[in-house]
């Protein structure tokens, strides 16, 4: 096999390899944002009502802040919301990313935890662990992928918890 032969079909193949892990995040993003739709529809029959926890206004500013903090360390442009990382993408390390590999994701849990709270319990956090596992199977393929794309990942995953700091 001549050397052209070999790129071509290293070409194809990696270009074959990208469209299997956007199709795969796609479904899981897909999933994501079903799960994110059902929450709120369950949870606003108690909205209507005025049946607001505390704790569930708690967990909603909680996502909000952490939101809010993880843009300020990292910009539109340099994450994805599928799991494959973008090809000039920069490994954020500051901010929440000191303490966690995907504060984007537990912002997330957070806001869906506290539209769990004033849903139906079986119902609500049902759909929330259905949400978690989608998230963690989504970290679980973007690490996979971030240490392909960012020869310091490995590095900065052994420093850093998933979800929670000094727990997951």
């Amino acid at each position: 096999m001549s050397s052209e032969d070999l790129c071509i079909r290293t070409r194809t193949m990696s270009l074959f390899l990208i469209h299997k892990r956007n199709r795969i995040g796609t479904l899981l993003v897909a999933l994501q944002l079903g799960l994110m739709l059902v929450l709120p529809a369950l949870a606003a029959p108690a909205i209507v009502q005025g049946k607001v926890p505390i704790s569930a206004i708690l967990l909603a500013i909680s996502s909000m802040v952490l939101f809010v903090w993880t843009l300020v360390h990292n910009r539109l442009g340099n994450f994805n919301i599928r799991p494959t990382p973008k090809s000039w993408g920069v490994l954020i390390t500051t901010g929440p990313y000191r303490l966690i590999r995907h504060p984007m994701y537990t912002s997330v849990m957070l806001g869906a935890a506290s539209l769990a709270l004033m849903a139906d319990p079986l119902l609500g956090w049902s759909a929330w662990t259905a949400l978690a596992l989608v998230l963690l199977v989504k970290s679980i393929l973007e690490e996979r992928w971030l240490r392909e794309a960012h020869p310091g990942y490995s590095s900065y995953s052994r420093d850093t918890k998933r979800f929670l700091p000094w727990v997951f």
